[in-house]
């Protein structure tokens, strides 16, 4: 029998610097929240060191203090739990994270190439794995120098050829190749963008495809919200970024007008511009639909926050403009019975328009899907279509389209008194021979 061998875990510490403009609160959710990332990458975190000071050490980010306290913590800890590196909680330059690197005897990854290595794992899309690529190596462009310092005089300077001088020093080199290769990329992108613009507009022609797209704070239960919502099974995960790539899915049970439901990226505090502008592809589905339902995690002390950076985001690559709904989701673990009427009469009370709920209970996902379906049925006309004998074919049609309301039939045809949108009709009425 063969014994299963169990993966040896990482091990990690966390580090962060507390500004005086930070209260404790955000500094500590900041903190979960980088944990949070560093599990889904695959660390066990034993260690959180924390310091105040009124900025940054300009040398190594830390003070020289909280430094050597980290690095005897690291060399304690070699043999029982090796330390394999050090999140720090901020985006650190290049020279502060070699020579923090240098001091405490491991790796020093900060926050923004925590996020970037996740994404870099969990993407699947050939556009989302571009815009990957993008961002890291934009990311590592900067940082070559303080690669080439620590690799020796082997790597600063490559002779030129043919005694035509000094030639172009390998940083140099590393260097043209990422831009060449963050141009090639980028190409590739307006490409796939091109595309796919071209296959949505053809299948929202065709079908005739509301679009409704989940956004919010990565963990929130968008996910579980979309599986229940469509009937479909999509990964759902206790991790931050466990799905990048957008899923998209018809709702369930089917509606007049069909409507399709996509799941999109999560937004996380503090998320590096960089990231922003080179994910925008996978949030197209944010722009291009006709509502939007923002999920919040209202068992989150911290949820304002939470939702303050959605709608930061969303106006930042102008999605703000798109009809939305508030959907506080998780209720349920908000306390007992009690603690959750008290925590929903507030949210309504702040949030008029605003749905409280569980994605795990059916009634609960019944109204919003009612409402979805509400929304989507507020520009629909009523009228009366005539179905000559001649032109029963397009019976099937009249009710995969439309909201059939009544039907009569004379010597002459029939007649189905109808919801439906405008386009739909007159489409219909043509292949009727029908104006």
């Amino acid at each position: 029998m063969q014994t299963e061998v169990k993966e040896k875990p990482k091990y990690a510490i966390v580090a962060a610097v507390q500004l005086p403009s930070v209260t404790d609160l955000e500094f500590e959710a900041s903190l979960a929240e980088l944990r949070e990332l560093a599990k889904t990458l695959g660390y066990v975190v034993v260690k959180t060191f924390v310091q105040k000071r009124a900025g940054f050490d300009m040398r190594a980010y830390l003070g020289t203090g909280k430094r050597q306290e980290i690095g005897d913590y690291v060399k304690s800890e070699s043999e029982a739990e090796e330390i394999e590196a050090l999140l720090v909680d901020h985006e650190i330059s290049p020279s502060q994270a070699r020579n923090l690197e240098l001091e405490v005897g491991c790796e020093v990854m900060d926050r923004t190439m925590v996020i970037l290595e996740i994404f870099h794992r969990n993407a699947r899309s050939r556009a989302a794995r571009a815009q990957v690529e993008i961002a890291r190596l934009g990311y590592m462009a900067p940082r070559l120098r303080e690669a080439a310092k620590l690799a020796g005089p082997q790597g600063r300077q490559r002779s030129g050829e043919g005694g035509r001088g000094a030639g172009e020093s390998q940083t140099e080199l590393d260097r043209r190749k990422i831009r060449d290769r963050i141009a090639e990329l980028q190409l590739e992108i307006v490409a796939m963008d091109a595309e796919r613009k071209t296959q949505r507009a053809r299948r929202q022609e065709r079908k005739g495809l509301a679009a409704v797209a989940l956004v919010g704070y990565t963990n929130a239960g968008k996910s579980t919200l979309m599986r229940a919502l469509t009937g479909s099974e999509v990964l759902v995960a206790n991790k931050l970024f466990a799905t990048l790539d957008t899923t998209v899915r018809a709702l369930y049970p089917d509606s007049i007008p069909r409507v399709l439901v996509s799941d999109t990226v999560g937004f996380i505090k503090n998320l590096p511009h960089g990231l922003v502008a080179s994910f925008k592809s996978t949030l197209d589905e944010a722009l291009d639909a006709s509502l939007l339902l923002h999920v919040i995690d209202a068992s989150d002390p911290g949820f304002e926050r939470q939702l303050e950076v959605t709608d930061e985001v969303l106006e930042e690559i102008g999605a703000n403009v798109v009809p939305c709904i508030r959907v506080f989701n998780k209720i349920d673990h908000v306390g007992d019975a009690a603690a959750q009427t008290e925590c929903e009469a507030a949210l309504r009370a702040k949030y008029p328009d605003c749905v409280v709920m569980s994605a795990r209970r059916p009634d609960d996902v019944a109204k919003l899907h009612h409402k979805i379906v509400e929304f989507f049925q507020q520009d629909l006309v009523e009228t009366e279509i005539f179905l000559p004998w001649t032109a029963q074919q397009l019976r099937g049609e009249i009710y995969a389209n439309c909201q059939v309301l009544e039907e009569r039939s004379d010597n002459d045809g029939a007649f189905f008194r109808v919801r439906s949108e405008p386009d739909v009709i007159k489409n219909i009425r043509e292949q009727c021979g029908v104006e």
